[in-house]
This record gives structure tokens, sequence and C-alpha cells, in this order.
């Protein structure tokens, strides 16, 4: 019998084990869900936000709980998982009050004696998460997916069995009804049979590139609509004009946050010539004192991954000013790392760092900083700083990205569309373009 396990990332003791759904059993819920979504995509919104508001209260009621159980299972700080099952809560109460009204009956005026469009759900939503925000990231496809009347089948990261039942659980107690939101215990290979069954209408994915391609493929033979949110190397841009202090500060936690395991962390620090020295210094002070603050990475492979190419990198030619190897204790932990000299040839150059390592490039002007920042294949997020609106406008004009942030990290806001180009991947989620994703556009023309 194939099982799941949970492994602690900071010890590298396993503390949970669960078998995996059979064919059969996997079977049965898919019919479950269809079952379910029968009923559910009737249900009036004034139920569906009720049943929503319980949801984010049980959320806070035991945020403590829950933020437990990610710490353990893919070891980021206590006080982060406290944040993120926050943030959930605060989606399910945004759009239990919202979504109705952004899906309602729009009329328009044509020829026709009446003439509309009718937002309709689609069926079954199969999601397929990631380990490193493993409540927001569930919550954030699944609040609007289930709000406008679809059901939701969730295939979790394998190393948040644990974190992945609860969330299941949040919505049985809210008294959602059964089937409606499903936790599938599978592996990557049963989600083929998944997204291929005619009951499933839509996939969602946030994810490795690799995995996206797999995902869009199978949904696109079938002719599903498929939603990527992929890897990103966003850069963090910082001008001549900047608050320099303040630029490094906020650079630190773009950076470690989550131990630099996020999509949308800076990872790629583009700095002009004439302040290098001055961010480097202060982000250098500030990553030393975050050496004793910092998270295991989710497992050895992550570690492995970071090390190596970091490791490369220097045997090519890199310079590292401050951490560069493993903490020598229990656990998948590395140093807070600062690296220069990176040229095109290395592994830190066009992969994804998905680790505490930020990369630091010296550019000569406005022009060069762009050039450097657009020439990835990623897209996702761009941090910008800078005191001068004619500059920060030509930057929001000519980076390759889904959002560009003005003095500010990049962060997902549940008012603001979140998705990114290029192969970062397509599709929005949050705000009212996320509501709409997986849903029918119905036009109605009555002569």
């Amino acid at each position: 019998m194939k099982k799941m396990f949970s492994v602690n990332p900071a010890t590298e003791e396993i503390f949970g084990e669960f078998p995996i759904l059979t064919e059969n059993e996997l079977e049965n819920k898919i019919n479950l869900s269809q079952e379910a979504f029968k009923k559910w995509k009737k249900t009036p919104f004034s139920e569906k936000k009720v049943l929503m508001k319980r949801a984010a209260k049980i959320l806070l009621r035991d945020k403590e709980k829950f933020s437990k159980m990610i710490t353990q299972e893919m070891g980021k700080k206590i006080e982060e998982s406290v944040a993120e099952v926050e943030k959930c809560a605060t989606l399910c109460d945004f759009l239990a009050d919202n979504s109705e009204a952004i899906v309602k009956k729009e009329i328009i005026k044509t020829e026709a004696k009446e003439s509309y469009i009718r937002f309709e759900p689609l069926g079954i939503i199969f999601a397929i998460m990631p380990w490193n925000y493993p409540f927001w990231q569930v919550f954030r496809a699944a609040v609007p997916t289930l709000m406008v009347g679809n059901t939701m089948l969730l295939k979790h990261a394998s190393n948040v069995p644990q974190t992945s039942q609860l969330i299941e659980k949040i919505f049985l107690e809210a008294g959602f009804p059964k089937g409606v939101f499903q936790n599938l215990l599978i592996d990557s290979s049963m989600s083929e049979k998944v997204i291929k069954n005619s009951y499933v209408r839509g996939v969602t994915l946030t994810g490795s590139e690799k995995a996206g391609s797999a995902v869009a493929s199978l949904a696109g033979a079938s002719i599903k609509k498929s939603i990527l949110e992929l890897g990103g190397s966003d850069p963090f841009i910082v001008l001549d004009d900047a608050d320099i202090k303040k630029a490094a500060f906020v650079a630190t936690s773009a950076r470690l946050n989550v131990t630099g395991q996020v999509c949308i962390a800076a990872k790629r620090f583009i700095v002009q010539k004439k302040i290098a020295d001055q961010f480097i210094q202060e982000l250098t002070k500030n990553f030393e004192i975050r050496k004793t603050d910092i998270g295991p990475l989710s497992g050895k492979k992550i570690l492995e991954t970071i090390e190596n190419q970091v490791n490369i990198s220097v045997k090519m030619g890199a310079k590292i000013i401050t951490g560069g190897k493993r903490i020598p204790r229990k656990g998948y932990f590395y140093l807070p790392t600062i690296i220069t000299n990176v040229t095109k040839k290395m592994p830190l150059y066009f992969e994804e760092a998905f680790g505490p390592v930020a990369i630091i490039f010296i550019v000569k002007d406005d022009v060069e900083a762009i050039k450097i920042a657009n020439d990835t294949k990623f897209g996702l997020g761009a941090s910008v700083w800078t005191n001068n609106k004619k500059r920060e406008q030509m930057f929001i004009e000519e980076l390759e990205s889904g959002s560009v942030f003005i003095n500010s990290k990049v962060t997902s806001n549940i008012r603001l569309p979140f998705g990114g180009t290029k192969m970062s991947g397509y599709g929005r989620e949050l705000s009212s373009y996320g509501l709409k994703e997986f849903i029918n556009i119905k036009t109605v023309f009555v002569e």
C-alpha cells in the first residue's frame, strides 16, 4: 500500500503516515463531487455567504492549531503560519460579502428586447496545490470556486497530508454539504485520471514549470480550462534616488520570508552602481542578523538543489558576500546568502533560486536595469524602488511581469488580481478577475 508521510523539516522526524486512495476510492469521491455540484450550483448566495463566514470564524478560532501543523509539516516560522491562516479568514469574509455583486447579471443594451450576460458555474474544479503556503494557496483557489457554485477536489503537496485534511474538516464543520470540497490523498500519477474524468471541468495548479506544462497539456487535450501559477525570478530594482536603508530592510523580508521558498519572493536584486555599496552593506547586515532566525527548507531535495546552484555558480566565478552553506545542525537549514558576480552561464542566473539566496546585479543605468530584469523566462512580479515619478512610470510600462510594486515588496492582495506572464503561467486569482475564471459566461439574447 502506497503512503504519504509527514516529516518535520526542522528535525527530519516522521510524525504521521497516511494511505493513498485506491482507484475505486478516488472514483467514488469524484462521483460524490458531481452529485454535490448538482445541488450546490443552485444554492443561493445568501446561504453560501453564511457558510463561508463560518469558515472564516473557524480559521480564526483555531488558528494556533492550524499554524502549528503548517509549521510542523513544511517548516515555516510559527508567526508566518499564523499570518497565513489569518489571511485565509480575511479572504473568506471578503468573497462572502462581495461575490454575489461581482457575478450578478450584466445587462447589455442591443437591438434585442432583452440581452444580458449570466455567470454560471462549470462543475468540478481540480486544484493541485503546493506546500509553501499550504493553507493560503488552497483557500485562494477554493473560496472563489465554491462561492460561484463549483465544487472542488484538492490534490495537495505530498509533504502536507495533515494540513490538507484539516482544510477539508474546516469546510465540513462550517456546514458545506458533503462533497462540495474534498481532499484527495493521491500521488502525482493519479492526477491524470482526475483531469481526464468527464465530470471535472477545470484545473488550477500552483507549482513548478514542469508540473504546469504537464497539467496544461492534459487539460488542453480534454478541452478544459486551466490556471497556472508557476515559478518566478522576481527582480527587486533599487535606483539611485531610492530610500536605500528602507529598500534593504524590505528586501530582507522579500527574500527570506518562508526561507525564500516563495514564487513571488524577490530573488534578483538589481542595484544601480552609485548606491550599490551602501545597499549591499545594509542588506548584508540584515541578512547576518537573520542567521539565527531562519526556518528550515521544506525538504532534503530543496536543500540539495539550492546548495548545488550556489556551489556550481561559485566554481564558475560567482562571489559569496555572506552565507553560502548549510547550517550545521539537524534539519534542512541553509544560511541566508548574498552572492554577486553571477553571469548568464551560471545556474543562479537562469534558474529559480527557491531558498534564502539573494543574487546581486550592479547596473549603470535604468536601461540596463530593465534589460536584466526582463532577461528571464519568468514574469511573475517586480519591485522597483525610486522617488521619481517619471522613472517609476517607465519601469511600470517596460517590465514584463504580472505585477509591479513601487517602493514595496511584491505581495498578493485579495482586492487585486494575482498571476504572471511568460513561463510564470496564465490566468488570475483573487479580486473580481479570479472569481470569474472558472465560470461560464453565458450570453442571453431575447428578440
